[in-house]
């Protein structure tokens, strides 16, 4: 075998053919595509955080602004706070194992807090307060 038969050999297996560089190429278009998509997952779960956060952050803000436990009377609240919608309804809270007839000190009222986000999720809050009956 000659000197210039060898080194043609050589540089013939020394490198990639097209195919095996094709090939390489498909793997990472769909390594980074499968990393695309789990990116643009977590913003998604992000965005979806935030706007819950935001609606939690309201309605305890909404909570902590309602009036008086003594002031608090049945019916509806409704207003506006950084373009999200907010209502509460007060309504008496009623219970089956509690005997309305019974002389208590205190009525407990139910209110539910809803707050609507502009882009259209709604949360709503559930709670008991307690306020003192007239005339006892």
């Amino acid at each position: 075998m000659s000197r210039s038969a060898r080194c043609e050999r050589r540089h013939a297996a020394g490198g990639f053919t097209l195919v095996e560089v094709l090939v390489a190429l498909a793997v990472i278009a769909i390594l980074l595509a499968s990393i695309g998509s789990l990116i643009a997952a977590s913003v998604r779960g992000v965005r979806s955080l935030d706007q819950h956060l935001a609606l939690v952050e309201i309605a305890r803000a909404i909570e902590t602004g309602l009036p008086n436990r003594d002031e608090l009377k049945v019916g509806r609240l409704s207003g506006e706070v950084s373009g999200h919608r907010w209502y509460v309804d007060v309504r008496p809270y009623i219970a089956n194992n509690v005997d309305p007839r019974l002389p208590t000190p205190c009525a407990p009222l139910a209110l539910a807090i809803s707050v609507q986000s502009p882009a259209g999720p709604i949360l709503q809050v559930n709670t008991v307060r307690l306020r003192r009956r007239q005339g006892g």
